[in-house]
């Protein structure tokens, strides 16, 4: 850097030249030197719960006399600057840092403290007041359940709602469309398009349970635990009042942890919220499939369904039109899967007093539950909301399936039903056809035992 564009930070390793205009100070800057991995940064979700237990810190140390009305009042206006996304560019550390999340917690300290002394005239210590009575130890596990927290609030649970809501509504609106059912990819007995999407719907709706179970567990908060669990230079009570102010923000109820010491050396809570995010890109990958297998076509695929055309499908088909969307879902799906491994990886990598990967599980379980955020809604809005049924193929397909005759056994058997399955089949006859040739049953018996209505 040129000596005209830079300034003299010190910390207790000696100088850092800092760029003038940043607003963080020499730890953000060794960061940004030392680790200059992948130049991904932690997301926004995560900087709001980083600001917002800053701010919440100030108020707890101004209501216990820890810090003047003024200093704290600063610190709260310039976290709240920070929380809204002001200054998201002045929080450049990379994801692979510190295990402890150390270099994004000061960061948070230095940038807040810079604001907070223009605003108030007077010196605000990054460490002394902005981070009073917490450490990096206990701010980022707290900051990951804060996040993954409000993100579930806001975006997930909604986003799943409107696509278990979705597909209610077109099972409702096609209970009466009966087709052929399958099994192993072959042809199997009937049931109609309604019940087939309740199922999709049922998947959904119990991830949504799901999530919301496992959210119980990250409502506890390691805040007031700081270094190690022993709750060292924070006030007896600054735990439980942390956690009723960050509450009453949030509108969550979020409550201390019931021990510190699981609390901070363990990401048991982070780890079991991402399997039900991986439950959800099971579910989703698996309605994604259905849904691509039928609407393959449109002559020599399933081509029960269309989905809506929403791009052209290839640079040298012309009229080819692509299941866009279940596929892009598809790929977030697997992104979920890989996320999920990586968080269990972390999740077990905590060493006596402290995880020491804090950093990846918050990026990973928020860019999951991005991907399923996003995915689930466009799944809901751009494919299923949209889809129409070729009944007329569907009812062809039908009256041919062989395997119809499963509603002869309890009169002809089994061995006989099969008979007149493989005939029906080689001769491209349908089973009422073959079956009034091989046994004595009448036309009239025939439709009343192989309507298929009476069959689901």
């Amino acid at each position: 850097m040129n000596n005209d564009k830079i300034r003299i930070e010190k910390d207790s390793l000696g100088e850092v030249q800092v760029p003038i205009h940043a607003l963080y100070g020499a730890q953000t800057q060794r960061a940004i030197d030392n680790f200059p991995i992948s130049h991904l940064t932690l997301p926004r979700p995560f900087l709001k719960a980083l600001a917002d237990i800053k701010a919440a810190a100030a108020t707890v140390n101004a209501d216990l006399q820890l810090l003047s009305p003024e200093m704290a009042t600063a610190i709260i206006e310039a976290a709240v600057e920070v929380a809204t996304g002001m200054h998201d560019n002045q929080f450049p550390v990379d994801v692979f840092q510190t295990g402890s999340g150390t270099s994004s917690n000061m960061n948070a300290n230095e940038v807040i403290a810079h604001l907070a002394s223009k605003k108030c005239q007077q010196p605000i210590h990054p460490n002394d007041h902005v981070n009073m009575s917490q450490s990096s130890n206990d701010v980022i596990p707290a900051a990951i359940h804060i996040s993954c927290c409000v993100q579930a609030q806001s975006q997930l649970l909604p986003a799943l709602t409107l696509l278990a809501d979705t597909i209610e509504a077109r099972s409702h609106e096609l209970e009466t469309v009966i087709k052929t059912g399958r099994t192993h990819l072959m042809d199997a007995l009937p049931l109609s398009f309604g019940q087939e999407l309740s199922g999709w719907e049922a998947q959904i709706r119990e991830n949504i349970r799901s999530i919301k179970s496992s959210l119980q567990r990250l409502y506890a908060l390691t805040l007031g635990g700081t270094a190690i669990g022993t709750a060292v230079n924070a006030h007896p009570e600054f735990g439980l009042r942390i956690a009723k102010v960050i509450a009453r923000k949030t509108d969550i109820p979020f409550v201390p942890s019931p021990n510190y010491f699981m609390g901070l050396s363990s990401q048991d809570a982070a780890v079991e919220f991402s399997g039900k995010l991986r439950g959800v890109a099971v579910s989703i990958t698996k309605i994604s499939n259905d849904l691509r297998l039928m609407n393959s076509g449109p002559l020599t695929g399933f081509a029960e369904i269309n989905l809506p055309a929403l791009q052209p499908g290839s640079s040298i088909m012309p009229g080819k039109v692509n299941p866009v969307i279940p596929e892009a879902v598809c790929m977030a799906a697997a992104q979920v899967f890989g996320c999920d491994t990586t968080i269990g990886i972390a999740g077990m990598s905590g060493n006596f007093q402290l995880n020491t990967m804090l950093p990846i599980i918050a990026y990973n379980i928020l860019l999951s539950m991005q991907l399923m955020a996003n995915s689930a809604t466009l799944l809901a809005t751009k494919c299923i909301a949209g889809f129409t049924v070729n009944k007329s193929h569907i009812d062809k397909q039908l009256t041919f399936n062989p395997i119809l005759v499963t509603a002869l056994n309890p009169i002809i058997g089994y061995e006989k039903g099969a008979e007149i399955a493989k005939r029906a089949y080689q001769e491209g006859k349908s089973i009422k056809e073959m079956t009034k040739a091989m046994t004595d049953l009448s036309a009239e018996e025939l439709d009343n035992l192989l309507d298929p209505k009476k069959l689901i």
